[in-house]
């Protein structure tokens, strides 16, 4: 259990310090919504001290109930509530209250204090051209945009239709693409070695079938219905997809229900994809407000959740139906009506773990976070700093497989113990697999024969959650 600071208690003190200056970083985050408890769950499980602020004594009660954190109440812009934290000995400040201008203080005034990197989340439009400026000239060490880059996962998804999931790895060099194994997929009943004979130059790194994950060896076989995690350069994955029938057929309109920010950064990307949009928003001031800015989407004032409008407007025909409003539970039940009249692509976006196992079941498409995606943006940051002496850093994490498995991308700064060395005579722990290597513009799929050298870029993927240096896969 953590320990809550409701005033200006000093004799918390020594404890706050111990903290900042023991075996692993201080950590202070402002905000506890669903992107701060997050943070704090992720944070707090991998071994970091944390250090929660909020106004509201309540959450602030919870957090300290729940995690293994201190908790401080109090207004987390205030110099004084700001010190009661001990943010003058924190490693990494992270603000991600609702209100921008809050984030953007807090941090301002954390850097001055003393906090030696500072994390804002930043999510208004407005603010987009100066995202240099904050960094450069106000010191924040990062600034995170959760519906930016939920909409950045979307477009993905929308160009690569047959896949769930699709991230990136090395600036585009490497993906890994979520897929589904269905009754006619040619993968069916076959092991992975057998993959070799057909020169598909992909790696299955991840299986789920049903409640289990496996990291797989080459005799594993799969089964229908198994979701799989494939590696490969974009190139060799669409050959993939191509090969277990799957096709690429490219989606040509969408219908999107909601027209918050998502909604705006995913229709300036589509835009540019040359893809048709409907959007359906109930707010007639924030119809007029998207109509201004957007060029190409046709826009809809109602309501979304209504049938007889989705049908009026053509859902069963569209390319693909995105979700978007501010209700889990809409977003849900508007996902599941576009599945009955058999549209193919449906991405849903859901905030709450507690529907996670619901909608594994329920089988309609694509789910996006965007409380996950800051957690995916901020861990590999908070990792690098934590290892920065170390031979590598975690460039890019991403949690797959309902967070049970991570797949990570590591630059190896300089030579050490595993590089030079073939991965055959390596001691890699158990349940870990060295998923791509991709060395200046070449990607490998690695053989035993293979080896990591210097300024390479190495995608592992591994259900040992809080690895945060290359080195750590060893025994």
């Amino acid at each position: 259990m953590g320990m809550i600071v409701l005033s200006n208690l000093h004799r918390h003190w020594p404890v706050i310090l111990t903290a900042a200056e023991g075996k692993f970083m201080y950590i202070v985050i402002v905000g506890d919504g669903k992107v701060g408890t997050s943070l704090t769950k992720h944070l707090s499980a991998e071994g970091y001290d944390v250090a929660v602020i909020d106004k509201d004594p309540e959450v602030i009660e919870e957090a300290v109930n729940t995690y293994d954190v201190i908790g401080v109440c109090g207004n987390g812009a205030n110099y004084q509530v700001q010190l009661e934290a001990g943010v003058d000995k924190a490693d990494i400040f992270i603000a991600v209250t609702s209100s921008d201008e809050i984030n953007i203080f807090c941090c301002l005034t954390a850097k001055k204090l003393g906090a030696r990197h500072t994390v804002a989340r930043v999510r208004n439009p407005d603010y987009r051209n100066q995202l240099i400026f904050m960094r450069e000239e106000l010191g924040l060490s990062m600034v995170v945009n959760p519906e930016r880059d939920t909409a950045v996962e979307i477009a993905r998804m929308i160009s690569s239709p047959a896949t769930i999931t699709r991230d990136v790895f090395s600036r585009g060099r490497m993906e890994l693409a979520e897929l589904k194994i269905g009754e006619t997929n040619p993968l069916r009943e076959r092991t992975l070695a057998s993959l070799k004979q057909h020169n598909l130059k992909v790696l299955v790194c991840a299986v789920q079938r049903d409640d289990d994950v496996y990291i797989p060896s080459g005799n594993f076989t799969l089964k229908a219905s198994d979701k799989i995690y494939v590696t490969g350069s974009p190139k060799n994955l669409n050959n993939f997809i191509e090969f277990c029938g799957l096709g690429s057929t490219r989606i040509k309109d969408v219908m999107i229900i909601g027209g918050g920010k998502i909604t705006y950064y995913l229709a300036q990307r589509l835009e540019e994809l040359g893809v048709q949009m409907k959007i359906i928003e109930q707010d007639r001031q924030r119809c007029l407000e998207l109509s201004r800015n957007l060029k190409r989407a046709e826009i809809i004032h109602g309501d979304g959740a209504n049938q007889d409008l989705l049908l009026e407007e053509g859902l069963e025909r569209a390319g693909a139906l995105i979700s978007l409003t501010d209700m889990d539970e809409e977003n849900i039940v508007i996902s599941m009506y576009a599945r009955s009249l058999g549209v193919e692509k449906i991405i849903t976006k859901v905030n709450s773990d507690a529907f996670s196992r619901i909608l594994e079941s329920l089988e309609i498409g694509s789910i996006v976070s965007p409380k996950e995606t800051v957690v995916n943006r901020i861990l590999p940051y908070v990792r690098a700093m934590h290892n920065a002496a170390e031979s590598s850093n975690v460039e890019t994490l991403y949690k797959i497989v309902g967070g049970q498995v991570e797949a990570l991308e590591f630059k190896v700064k300089e030579n050490a113990r595993y590089t030079g060395v073939p991965l055959k005579n390596l001691a890699i722990k158990p349940n870990i697999l060295i998923a791509g290597i991709v060395r200046d513009d070449a990607v490998i799929i690695p053989s035993g024969d293979d080896f990591i050298q210097k300024m390479d870029s190495v995608i592992i993927v591994t259900t040992n959650t809080a690895i945060g240096d290359l080195g750590d896969i060893l025994d």
